[in-house]
């Protein structure tokens, strides 16, 4: 994606020169002969970097780069300047600039530095990326929001945390049970020892077995040597199984033994192992119901659900979304080095009314594809999201669709996604997940324009 350069000169002669050379190699360029337009296209356009001229008709470079700090500190400015002085260089340092040069400057120079200065804002975004990501994901806030359900969970959940007891995450796929389950043992008194997780999802017995548990050399065809379990790596620490309900029934009374006692053996030993673990499970199936019916062992249900907590889905705190995207915008940005997009108003709309079956986690899929594919780098528009789900949620539910045709509900479905796209075709197409041709064929088709 191409680089854009603010280029704040008096001179129409010089800034139109710097310009059109810029962008022949590869730049795009906004231009502003004053301080009051400098704020204005910097505000709204958001450059990858700036060349000011230090003389400006309503102010200088200095007051300028002041009030672009306050707006975007991470922005490279070049200031040019007729009037050179090592007092006024220093003081430009001194102020935030990235590089100080003398008119008349050549422009093959000009564009080293510009080059210099954009490789070396990636490299510091990639290097605070790198050395802030461990920390910034561990420092996720599972609480983020206002709403009355997540602030319910916060509440419960800092009433229980200095206990040992084990702990039973319920809520939909991708409401973020392993972020707060995490969040629990960072805030724990255990945050020194290991996190240790293991999605139970789709595990064959024999694997979990081992996995859990460990075994001996020799204990079946195969182990060349010893192998630790998860609850021996865990020891001190906290360990978390996602998808608990899927633990084959034949290895559930192992895991209510280490659950109830503290103690394990290894496949193929004859010692028992003490452990010192917090367990803390996550499920989006119904394990009550579950243990009612036989399909899970009820003994285990109630040893593991000691603490039962609820995560609610997107759909039931929908007056978080707005700062839930600014959040995830922000940490994807940050992991990409680059800067954070605005979402404007129409897209926040279509976020707002779609039913996110997949939660926080496909809210940040759908974040994370657009801000790879969005046009430009001003905000994200409606053409930008990609819902996988949108028909769903858009599907008409009034008792009188109910006598429709499947045809007659196509068209109706395709009138509403125009209309809310005011009649816009491409942006559409994208909405509804078919190509362009596909849409213009279902329009010639119903005899719609």
């Amino acid at each position: 994606m191409k680089k854009t350069l603010l280029i704040v000169d008096d001179d129409p002669i010089i800034r139109g020169a710097v310009a059109l050379f810029l962008v022949a190699k590869g730049y795009q360029t906004l231009e502003a002969a004053d301080a009051a337009s400098a704020q204005i296209a910097f505000r709204s356009k958001r450059p990858d970097a700036v060349i000011v001229d230090y003389a400006l008709p309503d102010g200088n470079a200095l007051d300028l780069l002041e009030r672009f700090r306050g707006i975007d500190a991470e922005c490279p400015v070049i200031v040019l300047t007729g009037h050179a002085s090592v007092d006024l260089a220093v003081r430009a340092i001194q102020e935030g600039a990235s590089h100080f040069l003398t008119k008349p400057v050549e422009l093959p120079a000009l564009l080293t530095v510009v080059e210099r200065v954009l490789a070396a804002q990636t490299l510091e975004r990639q290097e605070t990326a790198r050395r802030s990501g461990a920390a910034a994901r561990s420092a996720v806030n599972p609480f983020a929001g206002t709403s009355p359900a997540i602030r319910a969970l916060e509440s419960q959940v800092r009433r229980v945390m200095a206990a040992d007891s084990a702990i039973l995450v319920n809520g939909e796929t991708g409401t973020g049970k392993g972020v707060l389950a995490r969040w629990i043992h960072e805030q724990s008194r255990r945050e020194d020892g290991p996190f240790v997780d293991l999605n139970c999802a789709g595990l064959s017995r024999e694997f979990l077995d081992t996995e859990l548990f460990g075994h001996e050399k020799g204990a079946f065809t195969g182990a060349v040597g010893m192998k630790r379990g998860l609850f021996e790596v865990a020891h001190g620490g906290t360990l978390f199984l996602d998808e608990i309900g899927d633990v084959d029934p034949q290895l559930q009374p192992k895991l209510l033994k280490v659950v109830e006692e503290k103690r394990f053996r290894r496949l193929g030993d004859v010692q028992d192992r003490v452990v010192d673990v917090r367990l803390i499970g996550a499920t989006h199936r119904d394990l009550a119901a579950m243990a009612r019916d036989g399909s899970f062992r009820s003994d285990l249900f109630f040893r593991i659900s000691t603490i039962p907590l609820t995560v609610p889905s997107l759909r039931d705190r929908g007056e978080d979304l707005s700062l839930l995207v600014s959040l995830i915008l922000g940490d994807l940005a940050r992991a990409m080095g680059r800067r954070k997009p605005e979402l404007d108003a129409d897209a926040l709309k279509m976020l707002a009314a779609y039913d996110w079956p997949g939660n926080v986690r496909e809210l940040r899929n759908v974040l994370e594809r657009a801000l790879l594919l969005m046009d430009g780098e001003e905000a994200i528009r409606p053409a930008d999201l990609v819902l996988q789900f949108a028909n769903r949620a858009s599907m008409p539910s009034t008792s009188g669709d109910l006598e429709l045709t499947l045809l007659q509900m196509e068209q109706k479905h395709i009138e509403r996604v125009l209309a809310a796209e005011n009649g816009h075709v491409d942006r559409a197409a994208t909405r509804l997940g078919v190509p362009r041709s596909s849409l213009y064929q279902k329009l010639k088709k119903f005899g719609m324009r």
